[in-house]
């Protein structure tokens, strides 16, 4: 326990800081509301429509697909540039990573994700 007491207090400090922060921003912000402000836009244009239009589901697949292939490319590279001193389980366990992101690419494939519609 006391080697996580320093971890603890840390995260005291950081849960603290962020209630304080959020205290003290409602403390000194204007409270000003009128028309304009409860609007759901505030850039000046009129809004045109009901505010909970809805987005075609592509969009947040296709958000999804780049996400997992980012975290590919997130992985990937860094990988590459330390293969040789690592040796051939680091290899396999690449493999394994990448054949787990294929099936998601398989899976995204056959359920039409990537089609754009």
């Amino acid at each position: 326990m006391s080697g996580y007491l320093p971890v603890l207090i840390f995260g005291l400090f950081i849960v603290g800081f962020g209630l304080v922060s959020l205290a003290v921003a409602r403390l000194l912000r204007p409270s000003r509301p009128d028309a304009v402000k409860l609007m759901n836009y505030e850039c000046g244009a009129v809004p045109i429509g009901q505010a909970w239009s809805q987005f075609p589901v592509g969009f947040y697949l296709v958000a999804l697909i780049f996400i997992v292939f980012d975290a590919l490319a997130v992985f990937l590279f860094p990988w590459v540039l330390v293969l040789r001193a690592l040796g051939l389980s680091a290899f396999g366990v690449m493999a394994g990573f990448v054949a787990i992101i294929g099936l998601g690419w398989v899976y995204a494939y056959r359920e039409g994700v990537l089609e754009w519609k």
